[in-house]
């Protein structure tokens, strides 16, 4: 019989899940994970296409490398770190926008980033489309390059939270995968898969988890859900947390879909390149060009427009990329091109889409979800990060400081620091 009592229950085996349980494991506390998938990783998942290659369909960047403590954990296991500059580094491979042009809009774009962190830290807070240049040719792009790293258009974003994220604009990759990376640290630890948590009751003296393969009891819990999970359902929590839900309303999860496409006579491309389908609309794509120098199409969608594309399913995905591709290379552009993978992160309901924004005036619901409950719930999630949100190295530091909140109340401080030895 599967065994019902643990001090620590872990919901959630994201990145956050994972990291968090593997500091209470190797502090010796009695740790499980119970996951509502039949895998660990959470938003983070490598799949492998019909040659073995690795394909993330979730993270797939190493953002702020250089301090990533997930590069760190792939360097010590022997993984290798491709340190390509990343394809938004370097000119467009498209045709009809030539390099001056191409220089105005990095001009505009990082005039626009300045703003918006100087805005941002001054004060108060406003959707970040108020600070686009009036009658602006490149408004529309900035829009969809805000869906990519936001996951919605810049009504919808918060110019305090932008402006507090913390980037080094180090950016690798796994060739193995990253989603393989934190599923494999994960492994060997104490878990539950295809277990979905349906309440979390704190009457009693212990915590009790109610999950479809039955309760557990705990003296502690570490909340990783994604905010739009916690959001969708205030019945979670027994007695009720509406503070806890009001902030995870405030900070939705964004959505960034992407489509895998092979591609035949790759050699037309510069490896690791990348293009636009346009350059005049929010409602277009991004396409990197032969990933890791491989003979395929990473294509990237976001916000309202992934959203949708998902009612679609990937037929809408690959028809638009399709259209837009033979726009820019010619019409028989398409016999060269198939799906390979794709995945709808709006329609997952254990992910409900891709990585958290906050709304405008909703920066602070970020500590507001992060901050433990009676000192025996606590909680973790890129969104409950204040200068790493949307990232897999956010949720990582959040589980650990989690993990190190619950064993604190369990051991006392002298037990965290052992642990961090």
């Amino acid at each position: 019989m599967a065994k019902d009592q643990y001090e620590v229950v872990v919901i959630g085996g994201g990145a956050a899940g994972v990291a968090a349980a593997r500091l209470l494991h190797e502090a010796g506390v009695d740790a499980l994970i119970v996951e509502a998938r039949d895998r660990l990783g959470g938003r983070a998942w490598t799949i492998a296409d019909a040659a073995g290659e690795a394909l993330d369909l979730g993270c797939g960047w190493l953002h702020s490398a250089d301090v990533n403590p997930w590069r760190e954990i792939a360097e010590r296991r022997g993984l290798a770190v491709d340190r390509t500059p990343p394809p938004w580094s370097r000119p467009q491979a498209q045709t009809g926008v030539d390099k001056a042009e191409q220089a105005a809009f990095y001009r505009t774009l990082t005039s626009f980033r300045d703003r918006t962190d100087a805005k941002g830290l001054e004060g108060p807070d406003r959707p970040a489309s108020a600070l686009l240049e009036p009658e602006s040719r490149w408004n529309s792009l900035l829009d969809a390059i805000s869906t990519f790293y936001s996951g919605a258009e810049l009504d919808r974003v918060s110019i305090v939270d932008l402006a507090r994220y913390e980037d080094t604009r180090v950016n690798w990759r796994l060739p193995s995968g990253y989603g393989a990376l934190i599923a494999d640290y994960g492994a060997g630890l104490p878990a539950r898969l295809g277990c979905a948590v349906e309440r979390i009751d704190r009457r009693g003296q212990h915590l009790r988890i109610e999950t479809a393969q039955g309760a557990i009891v705990a003296s502690a819990a570490i909340v990783t859900l994604p905010s739009d999970v916690v959001a969708a359902r205030p019945e979670l929590f027994l007695p009720a947390l509406p503070e806890k839900i009001e902030a995870a309303a405030g900070l939705p999860l964004g959505l960034a879909d992407k489509l895998f496409l092979s591609l035949a006579e790759p050699e037309q491309f510069e490896k690791d390149s990348r293009c636009w389908g346009e350059t005049d609309r929010t409602a277009t794509a991004a396409y990197h060009l032969r990933p890791f120098g491989r003979p395929m199409i990473e294509a990237y969608f976001g916000g309202s427009h992934a959203a949708e594309l998902e009612k679609g399913g990937e037929r809408a995905f690959f028809d638009f990329a399709s259209a837009e591709l033979a726009a820019l290379f010619g019409e028989e552009f398409r016999r060269r091109i198939k799906p390979l993978a794709h995945h709808s992160w709006r329609a997952d309901p254990f992910a409900r889409g891709s990585y958290s924004y906050a709304l405008p005036g909703k920066a602070d619901c970020r500590a507001t979800l992060a901050a433990p409950v009676e000192n025996r719930l606590f909680f973790a999630g890129e969104a409950c990060s204040r200068e790493d949100f949307s990232t897999a190295h956010g949720a990582y530091r959040t589980g650990v400081a989690a993990a190190e909140q619950a064993i604190a109340a369990l051991r006392g401080a002298e037990a965290v620091a052992t642990a961090q030895e």
